[in-house]
């Protein structure tokens, strides 16, 4: 919708994406190392993190407002966070999430950085979890 502003977040607005998250009952939180992004209507309808780690960024936290998904706000907002990434972007998902990732560029089961495959490993042990990458387009 041409009304949705996508865009990074000021540091002293970071409760917004928290307050946004509880809202929807998601246990997801803005995390303060991450570049943090949002669609905005009147209010925030979306939110993601991108979070510095080796070799990248790991892309967290992606959450759609209910009433506002199947309008291709999920797709346009990590388009815009990821735009000028020179880094691999790497994140986790439910595999009924997979085609979803790829239609966005993202490949399933990247090479990851060590801390990133450790982390996958331990997240894998209690639900169903894959890996997905967006290399940097140059």
């Amino acid at each position: 919708m041409s009304n949705t502003q996508y865009t990074l977040l000021d540091e002293p607005l970071w409760p917004l994406m928290n307050k946004f998250y509880r809202a929807h009952q998601s246990s997801m939180k803005a995390v303060r190392d991450a570049r943090l992004w949002v669609a905005k209507r009147d209010e925030i309808i979306a939110a993601l993190c991108l979070r510095p780690v080796a070799g990248g960024h790991w892309l967290t936290g992606l959450f759609v407002d209910p009433g506002c998904r199947e309008q291709g706000i999920a797709a346009t907002l990590i388009a815009h966070a990821v735009k000028h990434l020179e880094e691999p972007v790497w994140l986790f998902c439910h595999p009924d999430l997979r085609g979803f990732y790829e239609r966005r560029g993202f490949t399933f089961d990247p090479p990851l950085p060590y801390a990133m495959a450790e982390r996958l490993s331990r997240y894998a042990r209690s639900k169903p979890m894959i890996a997905m990458g967006l290399e940097p387009k140059h």
